[in-house]
């Protein structure tokens, strides 16, 4: 009896000894960073700064980039927008003197084009770049941008049903509206940004209103303006209901500088 007892006791400690310990999943230390963006087919300058929550000119300088922005699919960016190019030294202008006037030209008789005769001559095929994504910002003659403060509006009738989280973990609002119901540009500005190309965002605007803000209104059933377009405050720009979980939800969000700020701050009150 008293080996028996042994027996099973040296077989419970040997499965013990066998049996794995859980395994404790656990998110990345704050310090590991996403450095660089491989521009995918859609992308521009602006969508990409507003994924990485990134300043759109800082990125474009970081990375060398000059208006229109255009964007290669396979192109590498740096997301590093701390380090920026100094700019351009202006040196003082030299003193510039005047050529000799040239003497007018004689009249001389024009000569008869030469004819060529034998074959024609062949012209070397024109290499054509790499091409670049399908939908490249329009050059900034179009990003005019409306003078004085952004006077705010609310983009959709509704109440708040989710607030702005401090903590940054929920980084707008969520009106809860009425499928079909307008959705509003919520200041005068530029579209830069109308798809579905943003992971989350569902069918997605983007309007920039000065050099500051932008503002997003994501989970659209459908969008009524494309990018490049002027809108002004209280412009048609969207039908609420993209969100198969909730018809009713409009996501709305305000960044300053690239950073997202609590909408409720800055729009009127209810």
């Amino acid at each position: 009896m008293i080996g028996l007892l042994l027996v099973l006791t040296t077989f419970h400690l040997g499965g013990c000894a066998f049996n794995p310990a859980p395994v404790t999943t656990r998110n990345q230390p704050p310090s590991v960073r996403i450095q660089h963006h491989e521009v995918a087919k859609g992308d521009t300058l602006f969508s990409i700064a507003w994924r990485y929550e990134k300043d759109m000119h800082k990125l474009a300088r970081a990375n060398g980039l000059e208006s229109p922005y255009t964007l290669y699919v396979g192109q590498k960016l740096t997301l590093d927008t701390s380090r920026q190019p100094p700019a351009p030294q202006v040196t003082a202008t030299p003193s510039i003197q005047q050529a000799p006037k040239k003497p007018p030209p004689r009249n001389e008789p024009k000569k008869a084009p030469v004819v060529n005769q034998g074959q024609p001559r062949r012209l070397p095929r024109a290499t054509s770049p790499a091409s670049p994504t399908t939908r490249s910002p329009p050059p900034d003659p179009v990003y005019r941008l409306p003078a004085g403060a952004v006077r705010w509006r609310w983009p959709a009738k509704g109440a708040v049903s989710r607030h702005y989280d401090t903590g940054r973990v929920f980084k707008g609002i969520n009106i809860q509206s009425a499928p079909g119901r307008t959705v509003h540009a919520a200041a005068d500005g530029i579209v830069v940004y109308a798809g579905n190309g943003l992971r989350g965002y569902g069918n997605l605007i983007i309007i920039r209103h000065s050099d500051i803000y932008l503002s997003a209104y994501a989970h659209n059933r459908k969008l009524k303006v494309k990018e490049g377009a002027r809108v002004a405050s209280g412009t048609e720009i969207a039908l609420v209901g993209g969100d198969p979980a909730n018809r009713g939800r409009l996501y709305f969000e305000i960044r300053k500088n690239g950073k997202p700020v609590d909408p409720t701050k800055l729009l009127p009150r209810l």
